[in-house]
């Protein structure tokens, strides 16, 4: 990857792309030693050409960049960071350096709460305590609530209907969570079985 940088082409633009929504957030440039920070510590570093020195996106504001995926276009002279971002990204305060909002989906927001409860029980969560009794019971909830929806979906009662497909949307994230797996993964095998339907 070192070939990107040459005597001729010290620094090269990086677009910064939300890896959950897709939104472009920002642009910056680096130079080879902010490439190599960025790849070591999985955080975006650039290379400011004002201060003409390695500026880490969030070093002052506390909202980094956290490196998900990295790649270079087709000719080799730009570079496309994916990241998740842990607070707005201009200085402005706006969710992007282009002034767009960037919002996640409920179900997006959902598996991070999920996801924090893994990593930090809470007392007296209902999700703390899935996690707490084990993936076997995790994946009983799963068949339990899914019965629940098959037996919904026959009455005339959308409301109680959306309900239990909710409860089962719910506890199916947290399956996968406790498998470490993520909705992501789910949608790039539907992508690629959709793909391969073509």
């Amino acid at each position: 990857m070192t070939t990107l940088f040459t005597p001729q082409k010290k620094l090269i633009p990086c677009i910064v792309q939300d890896h959950v929504t897709g939104k472009v957030l920002m642009l910056g440039y680096m130079n080879e030693e902010a490439y190599r920070k960025t790849v070591a510590e999985r955080r975006v570093t650039f290379f400011s050409r004002s201060k003409q020195r390695l500026w880490t996106k969030g070093e002052t504001s506390g909202n980094f960049l956290e490196v998900v995926n990295i790649q270079t276009d087709c000719d080799n002279d730009t570079l496309l960071i994916q990241v998740i971002p842990t607070g707005p990204v201009c200085h402005t305060g706006s969710d992007t350096c282009f002034g767009e909002v960037n919002t996640k989906r409920m179900c997006d927001k959902l598996e991070e709460i999920i996801r924090r409860r893994k990593e930090n029980p809470k007392q007296g969560s209902y999700t703390t305590s899935l996690f707490k009794n084990g993936l076997n019971r995790i994946a009983q909830k799963v068949g339990e609530e899914a019965v629940e929806l098959v037996i919904a979906a026959k009455d005339e009662d959308d409301e109680r209907f959306l309900n239990e497909a909710a409860d089962l949307f719910y506890h199916y994230l947290v399956l996968l969570i406790s498998r470490n797996k993520s909705f992501a993964d789910v949608e790039a095998v539907l992508e690629k079985r959709h793909r391969d339907e073509k």
